[in-house]
């Protein structure tokens, strides 16, 4: 938000200098970022008028002026290319001093004498143009002071404003702030209505419901849009930011940066009909004031003429621009104004959606006070009136007063105020900044009932006032003790592995850690055939972070194969990280998990070995690796999930209970992920597989152990796993350890069996074991494999 300083000294009285205002703009949260001085150093510079201009007998690109001062007639040399009998601008008289140290003697040029200089607005440090002489209104008095015809010296002050702070999109809006900082007052507003003149009138409807609640208009018949935007007004404008257009845009320009509402002046004798507020209809086009045509649909809101029908033809886009075809010109005669009160929620990203940005929208997008259109509109009427004439019908104004909510008061303790605040703030310097902020103020026994403005919809609930309190009592008064009491120290877990060792376990395997963002790409999820349980957001950053990741491997993947594409021919990424499902209207479920991603030789380059590419047993081992941290021993039964490879890939099990996957993508999902190289991964819940068992101490066996070898012929779909819970099973609680030590295929076995060979170790604490224990044990594992497998020991 830029503004004129003596602008908002108008509203606010105050003798605090410059730096101190911005000083205190900042202090109270709107933040100065920019002070930029005007007119700071004007004295001998006057309004004259060029009475005649003759070219330079010696140079083509100047002209000699005779100039009225208002005390007689100076001669000028000028090359301003606006130069011309009957401008009137701005002369530095001779002993002038400039901004830049430009010092204005008499001089001659190329043989013609020179009493002083016609100035641009560059010159003056007043605007940046330089492309000629600041042209002055017809009106402007010639002889008088320029500083004082132009209201400087003066500075612009360009503010940066939180989202939550709209009521500050406008001078009155400031204002209040700065009063209620300095303890001053602000000025009174006159917005006195307008008596109607005539019955002009256009008739108005509501047809967008809770969107658009109130509509206000006003026909002005008579104007003389040729009339010159008055230079106090100009002036305003242009230390705001704003380069004046035409009197009756200016206008609207005008009051919405002193008010904050938003206007729009329609040439009413290009409407026709009804005026009609709707949502615009799918494919409906709209030619804006900037030229530009642009395809609506349905999110979109229009005022609409009943040219072709009731609301059939669209003439601007609700609370952003004006429409072209209906725009006010010089050969405007009649004007409907209006102004009227969007809701954000209907006018939030429309812009964006149309690669725009207006002044309008960026106000309605946060918010307007749904009190000021009316306001605005008498105003209007009244400035229009004063400058250009012409004879006002009544107001128009439409409103759905059931989505209009009056404010709520709010009840602030005394002592919720002192105990968030952690200082005392007497009871009639709180009364005074509430009031001072233009709230209503009820003091009661131990409280106040504060009703806050329509214009702070900001506040709703009582911390918003004690924040209010704090920054204009002074966030530098309030004391900064720090927290009593000590931190309790928690001794780490035993009985679980933490990330922090998890992580540096991975490291030392060769392997970077990845941190990818909580959102992905919707796209992504349906590649992976992950999109169950997604949960979208309501705002993403982007399209591509639309979704709550519903698994780490589509991001890790992702990041594998941007390494990929830059020549990395070797990549290993894990990462520790929670992903989200849907859980009905609750909040979603939140789990941590880890994964790891390779590609590539399974080693780094070397001389001392055959390079090899990495694959499944690699990455099972990393696995257990990690496992090994938590004692954990984790079982892999086959699975195909649609990710994976098919007969290289299991689901990974710890205790009977499923933690995961482990194994290679499968070729589709890499086409489909332009990976022109194989990767292994894995994914698992990180809680269970790092749960461990605090450590107990036990006694060892002083009995010798005995190890018996085993060698059964099996089908060959049975998996080991299933023959090991088998044997240890049978064997009992003398079992100390099992070892498979040989597959054999071939010779001696028959076609589809494999003989699986086996080393049993038995053990007992309370005593050696007989050969009668062992061969009893022995019977037990080959019954076992024998009833529930078909395996007979092998000949």
């Amino acid at each position: 938000m830029k503004f004129s300083e003596n602008w908002l000294r108008h509203h606010v009285p105050t003798t605090a200098s410059r730096d101190e205002l911005a000083a205190t703009l900042t202090a109270i949260g709107l933040e100065v970022e920019e002070v930029t001085a005007l007119g700071e150093s004007l004295d001998g510079v006057f309004v004259a008028q060029i009475v005649s201009a003759e070219k330079h007998p010696e140079a083509d690109r100047l002209q000699v002026c005779q100039v009225d001062t208002g005390n007689g007639t100076v001669q000028i040399v000028c090359g301003a290319p606006n130069a011309r009998a009957g401008l009137k601008a701005p002369l530095a008289t001779v002993g002038a001093n400039l901004p830049g140290g430009i010092a204005i003697k008499a001089a001659k040029l190329r043989g013609v004498e020179s009493f002083g200089m016609l100035c641009s607005a560059k010159e003056l440090g007043v605007d940046p143009d330089a492309s000629g002489l600041l042209e002055l209104a017809a009106d402007a008095p010639i002889g008088a002071p320029l500083a004082q015809y132009l209201g400087l010296p003066d500075a612009t002050i360009e503010i940066k404003l939180t989202p939550n702070r709209a009521d500050c999109f406008s001078v009155r809006g400031i204002a209040y702030d700065v009063a209620a900082a300095m303890g001053s007052e602000v000025r009174a507003f006159e917005a006195t209505p307008v008596a109607a003149q005539s019955d002009a009138t256009m008739a108005v409807q509501l047809q967008a419901g809770a969107r658009v609640p109130r509509f206000v208009g006003r026909v002005i018949d008579g104007v003389d849009a040729n009339v010159s935007t008055p230079a106090w007004m100009a002036e305003r404008l242009r230390r705001s930011g704003v380069r004046p257009i035409s009197f009756l845009v200016d206008v609207t320009q005008y009051v919405m940066l002193e008010l904050g509402q938003p206007m729009h002046a329609f040439d009413k004798d290009t409407l026709e009909g009804a005026v009609v507020v709707r949502p615009a209809r799918a494919g409906e086009e709209l030619k804006l004031l900037d030229g530009r045509t642009v395809a609506l649909d349905e999110e979109f809101l229009v005022v609409a003429d009943s040219r072709g029908g009731d609301g059939a033809r669209a003439v601007a886009l609700g609370g952003i621009m004006g429409g072209f075809d209906t725009r006010v010109t010089d050969a405007t005669r009649n004007v409907f104004l209006e102004a009227a009160h969007w809701v954000p929620s209907a006018i939030i990203g429309r812009s964006r959606k149309l690669g725009m940005h207006t002044d309008a929208g960026h106000r309605f997008e946060r918010g307007v006070d749904p009190e000021l259109p009316r306001i605005a509109v008498e105003y209007a009427t009244k400035l229009i009136l004063d400058i250009a004439g012409g004879s006002t019908g009544p107001v128009i104004e439409a409103v759905l007063p059931e989505h209009l909510q009056a404010p709520q008061p709010i009840v602030l303790r005394r002592t919720r105020l002192a105990r968030v605040l952690g200082l005392h703030v007497a009871d009639a310097e709180v009364e005074r900044i509430l009031r001072a902020l233009g709230l209503g103020v009820e003091n009661l026994a131990d409280a106040w009932r504060v009703t806050p403005p329509s214009r702070r919809f900001d506040l709703a609930i009582e911390e918003d006032l004690v924040e209010e309190i704090a920054r204009i009592h002074g966030y530098d008064v309030i004391p900064t003790t720090l927290p009593a009491g000590a931190a309790r120290l928690v001794a780490p877990s035993e009985t679980r592995v933490d990330e922090s060792t998890a992580r540096r376990h991975f490291a030392s395997r060769d392997f970077l850690e990845a941190v990818n963002y909580a959102f992905v790409d919707a796209d992504l999820l349906t590649k992976w055939g992950l999109t169950d349980g997604g949960v979208p957001l309501a705002n993403p950053l982007s399209a591509e972070l639309g979704v709550m990741r519903t698994a780490l491997l589509p991001g890790l993947v992702a990041a594998l194969a941007r390494n990929a594409a830059r020549q990395q021919p070797r990549v290993r990424l894990f990462e520790v990280g929670n992903v989200f499902r849907a859980n009905g209207t609750d909040a979603p479920i939140e789990t941590t998990r880890i994964a790891a991603v390779a590609c590539g030789d399974a080693a780094a380059e070397q001389w001392a070995a055959t390079a090899r590419p990495v694959g499944f047993h690699d990455i099972k081992g990393d696995l257990e690796s990690l496992a090994a941290l938590a004692g954990a021993a984790l079982e892999f039964r086959p699975s195909q999930p649609v990710w994976a490879h098919p007969g290289r890939s299991a689901d990974v099990y710890r205790d009977g209970v499923k933690l995961g996957w482990i194994g290679q993508l499968h070729p589709r999902l890499q086409r489909a992920l332009e990976l022109d190289v194989d990767v292994v991964a894995f994914e698992l819940d990180f809680a269970p597989l790092f749960s461990r068992a605090v450590p107990r101490a036990g006694s060892l066996s002083r009995f010798p152990s005995v190890r018996r070898d085993l060698a059964f012929v099996v089908p060959e779909a049975v998996q080991w796993n299933a023959i090991s819970d088998a044997v240890k099973r049978a064997a009992g609680p003398s079992l100390r350890d099992l070892v498979l030590f040989d597959r054999y295929q071939g010779k001696g076995v028959e076609a589809g069996f494999k003989s699986l060979a086996m080393g049993l170790i038995l053990q007992d604490e309370s005593r050696t074991l007989t050969d009668r224990d062992v061969d009893s044990a022995v019977a037990s594992v080959t019954t076992a494999l024998q009833q529930e497998y078909g395996a007979a020991i092998r000949s």
